[in-house]
């Protein structure tokens, strides 16, 4: 039986409190933030830095910790890759030193950065390749053989943290840019197309004012309606722009926000409810119901000419929740649409739903509407 002794689980306590503070993050500068501070309150030193090199000899993102922001404004630029800080970001060993001042790759600091004496510097590292590197000063006693190795296991706990952190910047990354792709292209296939046939109206509305009034009339009247129509589309692609507050509101009061603007956008009555039973879902969850609850908004409105929209948000037993948009529009056929290769987003609303480990099912016949409806797990 292995005892641990009241100083090793303390060790183990801090090192774990550590972690968790910069694995809660995803976004990359606030994870570098994260580990900054938790190497330095971990080892007890006055100030800590983060430095991400970049291909230019300077560095891509620098943080620090136990400097004001007064101070940090005094220093001035970011350090270059030079001294001490590039043998760091060359070597795959620590550096440890009694005063960083008398090692033979010191050149200096601006004047009003802070004395540093003793040093530990940690590369992070992702295999063969230096992810960055932590350094910390200051410490009453100096460093030692143990604070060396508390700092490998947290630099190893950050390369993972920084990297899943990576990973999902380029995710977001990726979505938003098929987003873009997605609202050019309805800009593209309504709002320019509806502007086009509106222009050519005016235009023969104006040929024909002198020669046939009431034609001119008609033709006019005809612009308003496109203009509006047009106004219609901009108001629905403007508001799929809009950050999803998930975040910050969560999921219920996110998709209320959206089928109210919906509502006041619209001639048809768009409604939402939900049974106040739905549990927070993981964050992959909360979006793809919002984006599948989005598309299936835009399809009804947008293709079906309903004069009622119903959203409901119900929970499950297994936790999760199940979504449902019924419209009572012309509806359509689904294997025709298929067969005519025109999708409506049911292709990306299928995709975003068996990503989450989600089922989505749709219902509809030409005279009758459509209901769409998606169910996903819990955590």
């Amino acid at each position: 039986m292995v005892t641990i002794d009241g100083d090793a689980l303390g060790n183990l306590e801090a090192v774990s409190d550590a972690v968790l503070a910069m694995s809660g993050h995803l976004e990359v500068r606030e994870v570098l933030r994260r580990i900054t501070a938790s190497a330095r309150c971990l080892l007890g030193a006055e100030y800590a830095a983060l430095g991400v090199p970049d291909d230019h000899g300077g560095f891509a993102q620098f943080v620090v910790d136990g400097v004001s922001d007064e101070q940090w404004k005094a220093i001035g630029p970011l350090p270059r890759q030079h001294g001490v800080l590039a043998t760091m970001l060359h070597e795959f060993t620590p550096t440890r030193l009694a005063d960083v001042r008398r090692a033979p790759a010191f050149e200096g600091w601006p004047d009003a950065h802070p004395e540093l004496k003793d040093f530990l510097g940690m590369p992070i590292l992702d295999g063969e390749e230096i992810l960055g590197a932590i350094f910390l000063a200051n410490k009453a006693g100096g460093f030692t053989d143990h604070d060396e190795r508390l700092l490998r296991i947290l630099a190893a706990h950050a390369s993972i943290a920084l990297g899943n952190a990576r990973l999902y910047e380029r995710s977001r990354e990726l979505t938003l840019a098929g987003e873009r792709a997605r609202i050019a292209h309805d800009l593209h296939d309504a709002v320019s197309q509806k502007l086009f046939s509106l222009r050519l109206t005016a235009k023969a509305a104006a040929t024909l004012l002198d020669r046939d009034p009431q034609r001119a009339k008609a033709e006019l009247a005809e612009v308003a309606r496109l203009a509006a129509e047009a106004a219609d589309e901009l108001r629905a692609v403007v508001v799929e722009l809009r950050p999803a507050a998930l975040d910050e509101d969560g999921l219920v009061a996110t998709l209320a926000s959206q089928v109210q603007v919906l509502d006041r956008a619209h001639s048809a009555t768009v409604r939402f409810d939900e049974d106040g039973g739905v549990r927070t879902l993981p964050p992959a969850q909360e979006a793809a119901v919002l984006r599948i609850a989005q598309e299936a908004l835009h399809n009804a409105l947008r293709h079906a000419r309903p004069t009622r929209v119903e959203v409901t948000l119900r929970g499950t037993s297994t936790r999760g929740a199940r979504l449902t948009v019924r419209d009572d529009g012309r509806g359509f056929d689904p294997d025709s649409v298929r067969r005519a290769g025109r999708h409506l987003g049911l292709v990306s609303m299928h995709d975003r739903a068996q990503t989450v480990g989600g089922r989505l099912t749709l219902d509809s016949a030409p005279g009758r509407g459509t209901v769409v409806e998606l169910e996903v797990p819990g955590a």
